[in-house]
């Protein structure tokens, strides 16, 4: 039942306006609206996350939220530019390099926004 409604990313920040110009000047996202809530950003197909005031921001070890993309090498390029910084991992079979896992059709890398919160990039290559 829940699966036909949507759903969004909820992002914690102890420090709401330092995230906002984070995500506006690493990733060039602004803001679609602003509430008592927090800062809400529209994504493609309708998806959307919200930076709201929390004090368990980047307390969280996972991954918070997950962007798929096309083209994943040159979106890091690009973001790279902008200073955002991936991180590297080396845990047996989960490695990256040069900030890039790979395992068969599927390559992600991940950053920490100015909160802490862990963001994944992704990219699932399509056969045919």
């Amino acid at each position: 039942m829940i699966q036909q409604f949507p759903v969004y990313a909820v992002l914690p920040c102890s420090d709401v306006e330092r995230a906002k110009t984070w995500w506006r000047e690493k990733l060039g996202a602004k803001p679609m609206h602003e509430d008592p809530g927090g800062a809400w950003y529209e994504c493609a197909g309708g998806t959307m996350f919200l930076l709201t005031g929390s004090p368990n921001a980047g307390t969280a070890k996972n991954t918070a939220a997950s962007f798929q993309v096309t083209g994943l090498e040159q979106v890091m390029e690009e973001l790279r530019g902008n200073g955002l910084e991936f991180l590297e991992y080396d845990q047996g079979d989960f490695k990256t390099e040069n900030g890039v896992f790979a395992m068969g059709p599927y390559k992600a890398c991940w950053f920490q926004d100015s909160e802490g919160n862990t963001i994944e990039i992704n990219e699932v290559a399509r056969e045919g």
